[in-house]
């Protein structure tokens, strides 16, 4: 159910384990010519996920065990100003899937993990302005 008591924390962790992640990603950008920016990317994947998840579990709307971004906004409602072109949603989706393993693809640049870390603080805005405000704070754990 949207918005029930339950919801609420459980939201906020998703919303905390995502501002982790950005965190993460913005800290190693600092790392300049030896940031592993295949690390930047796969933590802004999976920031843009969990904000995304945070809002569906406030909203009670169920959603698949997957990393595909294109997927996860296509359950999000036009009202929610996530701006993420077709070709950023694809990218951030091969930042959990394809990049972050071993394999033949192009190295990721310094400017390409910016770009990453700029689309979550997107999305963070949009997740800021769209969610409850006692998802935002989130400190608070369940008890198991």
């Amino acid at each position: 159910m949207p918005g029930t008591d339950e919801a609420i924390p459980v939201a906020a962790e998703w919303f905390e384990k995502a501002e982790h992640d950005l965190k993460a990603a913005a800290y190693l950008l600092k790392m300049k010519g030896e940031c592993p920016t295949d690390t930047v990317c796969f933590h802004a994947q999976q920031a843009v996920e969990k904000y995304l998840k945070a809002w569906m579990v406030v909203r009670g709307a169920e959603f698949p065990k997957t990393h595909d971004i294109e997927a996860l906004l296509a359950k999000m409602p036009r009202t929610v100003a996530v701006q993420l072109t077709p070709e950023d949603q694809r990218r951030l989706t091969a930042y959990a899937t394809i990049t972050r393993y071993p394999g033949s693809y192009e190295p990721i640049s310094m400017a390409e993990a910016r770009h990453a870390v700029r689309l979550v603080q997107q999305v963070q805005k949009a997740m800021r302005g769209a969610l409850p405000k006692n998802v935002l704070g989130g400190k608070k754990r369940r008890r198991p």
